[in-house]
Formats: C-alpha cells, structure tokens, sequence
C-alpha cells in the first residue's frame, strides 16, 4: 500500500483526479478539451461511484490500456500511452494502494460536456489502435533498451512511464496524440508542447535558451522538488504537479530523472543568453524609454530588478528566464494577466517519511 502511494504520487493521480478542497480522488476535475469539457472520473474504492468492485485485471486494463471494465475507451486525457510503461509490480502495488489505502467518497462522476457525435466513444477504439502501444511492446521496448547506468534507466522508466511528462510538454498532432512516446521516437520528444490551459510547457532537452540547456542536474531535481530554483519558477499545470506528486519524491529518484534529462540532446540549436546591457542602463538612467521599458519599470523592476536578475527563489529571474525566451508570449502575458501561485514545498504525510 505504501508503495503504491509513492507511485500514485509519482503518476501525479491527485492532479487529475482530486478538485481543490475536494476529497482524495473523488474525481469531478474540469478539463477544457478542443471537443468540449471532460470531467475526470471518481477512483476511490466506493463500490456505486468509484472503482470499488473492479478487479486487479480490470485496473490494470484501465491505467495500461485505456479501456474500462464496460468495454469503452477512455479519452486520451488519461496518459494510458504512457502508463503502458507500468511494470507488473508497480500495477500491483497501486492497485492495493487505491483499494485499500483510499477513503472510499460516494461522490457521482458528473456528466460529460462533450456534443454529439463526439460524445461517441467508438472511434477512441481506433484512436487507441493506431496511437498507445500494447503494455506488452512498450514494457518489452523499455526492458531491451541499453542504459549507461541503473541511474538513467530510473529515471527514463518514471519520465516516459508514471510521470507521463511527454503528456505536456511533447507537441501533439491532429489527431491529438503525442507526437512521441519515449526518447527512442526522436527529438520532438519532450521538444515542447502547445498551449495547455494558456500555458506553454516549455522543453525539457538542452536547448540553451528555451530548454535546460544551463540547468545543472541539482537545479533540476531542486525544482521538482520545491518549484523554485535560481532559474526560475513552476507555473499552471506544473504547480499542481509539483504540488501533488513530485515533491513526494525521494531524493534517488529526483536525481535519476534530473540525470536522464540530461541526456537528451538539443532539439534545435539556440544560442546562450547574453543580457541586453543597454536596457539595464536605460532603466537605471530614468532616461527616454520605451512604452515597454516603462511599463516594467513601474510594475516589475522593483521584484524582478532592473537587470531581469530577480531575487531568487522568491522573485525568479525574467532574464534568461525559458518561459520568457520560448517564441511564444503565452505563458508570460497568461502570468501577467492572471498571475501564477508557486506552492512550494509542502509537509508529507508520515507515509512519506
């Protein structure tokens, strides 16, 4: 049971499935989707509205393949291409966990707001055909492959497996699929996505500018466990992320996916950033600015200084910042219009100890 808290937290469930102030896993969270609104299914033990008479089969069915007890295919909302990776023990485990270390909450999934004829879940059938691979041929493929050390082979099993990150920040195509699964399907593997909820996960590779090119294996194992580091913040669905799974990690683990993203070389070439000095002085001469030199000098420089440098962790640096440098503004105009709650780390249950 144990374990499979650990995992379910790895997997970041509680993001998906628990609404704020909500009960654990009881489901009922909104997501917004092209083809209308889908609203995320209550996995708690309850025997009328939760998962509580499915079989261990019947889970891993759910969480591996996508298809539930009834026969239908769930949407690809659920990163089943992702968790088809699961090994047999870690299914085991998250299965006792759900069933026996979850309060059972008798709360209704509510309904769909998805119109006809995409309501129909039958074309999923061949969306599920020709985009998630069998559990057997992704477990097969993650088992055959060669790794330098027992290090990164841990830390590509919890990245392209439970923590499903492809899920966000791997571009999709037409037909919403990620446009790869696993490091093996080439570059536009974790390369960046689209725009989620307004916001832009950036890449995760080593491009210099817009990647983490310039981050160090302790930065990133420091930001997936509190959300701040020197270089910058968690912001939209990396928060809740953060928040609910990542921070739970061990240190072994963060230090394994820190290590394996390293590895993954550069999508595209980009240049170090190199800081404007001319701006900076222009902001600190009070001279003639810009209507955008102004607008920061009056809103932001006080946190953020005039050189971008910010007073990390608590205000991050703008200045070579990914999220400021990546072509597209959306993430930085979606910060500046609604703002961005960094949770930081929380304290863990006595589980996790």
């Amino acid at each position: 049971v144990e374990k499979g808290r650990y995992l379910a937290a790895a997997a970041d469930c509680a993001a998906c499935h628990t609404t704020p102030n909500g009960q654990p896993y009881a489901g009922n969270v909104a997501f917004t989707l092209p083809i209308g609104t889908l609203y995320a299914s209550n996995i708690t033990p309850d025997k009328t509205s939760g998962i509580g008479t499915w079989s261990e089969a019947q889970f891993a069915r759910a969480v591996r393949e996508g298809v539930r007890p009834d026969g239908a295919t769930l949407y690809p909302a659920m990163p089943y291409p992702s968790y088809a990776r699961i090994t047999d023990t870690d299914l085991h485990a998250l299965y006792e966990y759900f069933m026996h270390g979850v309060k059972p909450v008798a709360q209704p999934a509510k309904a769909n707001e998805i119109p006809w004829p995409l309501s129909m879940r039958f074309p999923l059938v061949v969306w599920r055909w020709a985009f998630a691979p069998s559990p057997q041929a992704a477990r097969n493929a993650t088992l055959n492959r060669a790794y330098a050390t027992p290090q990164l082979a841990r830390g590509a099993y919890l990245v392209e497996g439970p923590g499903h990150c492809g899920a966000c920040h791997t571009e999709r195509g037409l037909a919403m699929q990620e446009k790869a699964l696993t490091a093996q399907d080439g570059p536009l593997y974790l390369a960046g996505g689209k725009v989620v909820d307004g916001w832009v996960p950036p890449s995760l590779r080593s491009e210099a500018a817009t990647g983490l090119g310039a981050w160090s294996e302790a930065e990133i194992a420091a930001f997936l466990e509190t959300g701040r580091t020197t270089r910058g913040s968690a912001f939209g669905s990396m928060n809740t992320a953060v928040q609910h799974g990542t921070q739970y990690l061990s240190a072994p683990d963060l230090a394994a996916i820190a290590a394996y993203l390293k590895t993954l070389p550069a999508a595209t070439q980009q240049a170090l950033y190199t800081p404007n000095t001319a701006a900076t002085k222009a902001l600190l001469s009070g001279g003639a600015l810009t209507q955008g030199q102004q607008l920061y000098r009056d809103n932001c420089a006080a946190c953020h200084r005039a050189n971008g440098a910010g007073f990390a962790p608590v205000f991050p640096p703008l200045a070579g910042n990914p999220a400021v440098q990546t072509p597209s503004p959306e993430s930085v105009v979606h910060i500046l219009l609604a703002g961005s709650t960094v949770g930081g780390t929380q304290q863990a249950p006595s589980s996790f100890t």
